[in-house]
C-alpha cells in the first residue's frame, strides 16, 4: 500500500487526502466539505479518501492516531497535516498558498 501511496501522491498535482472512519461522526462532516472544495478547485486538487480501519499498516506508518486527520501533499512531500474537521476556506486557501 504504501508504494502506491507513494505514486498517488507523486505528481505535480496537489493531493489532499482525508484518513477517515465510517464510525466518526466528524469524518462524516467533512464529506460535503471535500465536495465544496473539489468544486471550487477543479483540478488544482486531486482529493483521495482512506479509510484506517480498511489500512492500518499505511495509517501506522503515517502515524494516523485521530480521525478526520487531512494531508496536504506536493510532489510527493507532506506540505500540510491537521486532524479534527476543517472548513473548504481554509483548506482552499492552504492548497492555493502551495501553487
Amino acid at each position: 500500500m504504501m508504494a502506491s501511496f507513494q505514486k498517488i501522491v507523486e505528481g505535480e498535482q496537489v493531493v489532499l487526502i482525508d484518513f477517515f472512519a465510517e464510525w466518526c461522526g466528524p469524518c462524516k462532516m467533512m464529506k460535503p466539505i471535500l465536495e465544496d472544495l473539489k468544486q471550487q478547485l477543479g483540478d488544482q486538487v486531486k482529493i483521495i479518501k482512506i479509510d484506517v480501519d480498511k489500512n492500518p499498516q499505511l495509517s501506522a506508518e503515517l502515524n494516523i492516531q485521530g480521525v478526520p486527520t487531512l494531508m496536504i501533499y506536493k510532489q510527493g512531500k507532506s506540505q500540510w497535516r491537521q486532524s479534527g474537521v476543517v472548513s473548504a476556506n481554509d483548506l482552499k486557501k492552504i492548497i492555493q498558498s502551495l501553487h
